[in-house]
């Protein structure tokens, strides 16, 4: 298994993937620092979830535009401008809070600051592309290290940010993440040997590749409905914790639900698939969405982290199909930003999930609430089955290469 990950590591590639792992580290970290510095400065916990909101929100109409002046424009030109502002924002964002400044400059700032944070799994995923163009079978192997990568950012990120905003300092969580988010990006942009090639409008002549939709949409419906399903089973599980009397071991629960899509990821990254991207999605579908029907009838916890590690193994290769899927069919110069409307639709999914996860917890308890994570799961399955033959890599290939 080991030989596998061997073969797409050089230095160059190495160096790469371990600074954009640390970059996206604001992504797992920053919403919930901002839940808990600003329910500290203010006692509101419904204040601190609409700043949150607010730059999730912004985060998600700025990421499809970004995405395209990175196509444009390169990495090394964007990311260090954007990620500044981020930094910017969210400093004074934090200042805001402690300082006693208005309350509308709070949601100015957290929506800069979220406005301003690129998606650098995207970039990163990018660079493989771009690196392994030459090596089609291998990027698979790529794209399942970073869908392990993004798993393990979402193990560490939450656990880091939640332990020093409350044993050292409400503010040093948030410190955090912006010490990683800047200096990872930045180190990340300035290496310049594998990134991919800029797509200024005058080389393409004023006529740009469209973007395969077909494809596209659903795949986006896809990232949609795996954030319902993951906004959902968060607020879920720690109320079922709670009803349990446990309510300390919720982390633990999901935390083992992230192990398992994990080391999902791991294998699936080893393996020589002789599926396409898009069987294995549809596949991986079928089983996120069988493995959420169990969850409302768990009688206890240590059932649910069995049902739960089980489910997550089908999440990664869920996640790394889809992405594979969407790397084949869209154009290279417009790669970043196609990417970015999957991305985008997982934050989108986020909100609502655990919204209306928690009217269901508190309109009926936690058990039928795990019915929002099966509808999250059916719609991902539907998405997949909407993904058009045709604009499958099997028979219309958008770059010189089918992997």
């Amino acid at each position: 298994m080991l030989q596998t990950y061997r073969q797409i590591f050089t230095p160059a590639t190495a160096l790469f993937s371990l600074t954009g792992l640390v970059a996206r580290l604001p992504i797992s970290m920053v919403g919930l620092g901002i839940v808990l510095l600003a329910e500290h400065e203010t006692g509101s916990y419904a204040f601190a979830g609409s700043v949150s909101a607010v730059a999730l929100v912004a985060n998600a109409a700025l990421a499809i535009p970004q995405g395209r002046l990175i196509d444009r424009l390169g990495q090394a030109r964007v990311l260090p401008v954007v990620i500044t502002a981020w930094g910017i924002g969210l400093a004074l964002a934090m200042g805001s809070l402690r300082w006693d400044w208005p309350t509308w400059s709070t949601y100015v700032l957290a929506a800069l600051a979220g406005a301003a944070l690129p998606s650098v799994g995207t970039c990163v995923r990018a660079r493989w592309s771009h690196v392994l163009s030459d090596q089609p079978e291998r990027l698979h192997t790529a794209f399942s290290f970073e869908a392990v990568a993004d798993e393990a950012v979402f193990i560490a990120g939450p656990v880091a940010v939640t332990l020093l905003a409350t044993a050292v300092d409400p503010n040093a969580g948030l410190l955090a993440a912006l010490v990683a988010g800047l200096l990872g990006t930045w180190a990340f942009a300035v290496q310049r040997g594998t990134e991919p090639p800029a797509h200024p409008r005058e080389v393409e002549h004023t006529s740009r590749p469209p973007i395969p939709w077909s494809a596209i949409v659903p795949l986006t419906m896809v990232g949609a409905a795996m954030g319902i399903l993951f906004g959902s089973a968060e607020v879920v599980t720690v109320a079922f914790a709670d009803e349990e009397g446990h309510k300390s071991l919720a982390g633990v629960m999901l935390a083992i639900w992230a192990l398992g899509s994990l080391a999902a990821g791991v294998v699936s990254g080893a393996i020589s698939w002789r599926r396409g991207p898009l069987a294995r999605l549809r596949i991986g579908a079928l089983g996120m969405a069988l493995a959420m029907a169990p969850l409302a009838f768990v009688p206890s916890l240590p059932v649910l982290a069995v049902v739960l590690l089980i489910g997550g193994i089908a999440i990664s290769p869920t996640l790394i199909a889809t992405m594979s899927l969407a790397e084949q069919v869209l154009p290279t110069s417009r790669l970043t930003e196609g990417m970015a409307f999957i991305q985008t639709g997982l934050a989108l999914g986020l909100a609502p999930g655990a919204a209306v996860a928690g009217v269901v917890v508190d309109e009926a308890g936690a058990s039928p609430a795990y019915l929002v994570c099966l509808a999250g799961g059916i719609l991902a399955l539907t998405g997949a089955l909407l993904v058009r033959a045709a604009d499958s890599p099997t028979t219309v290939p958008s770059h010189e290469h089918v992997a």
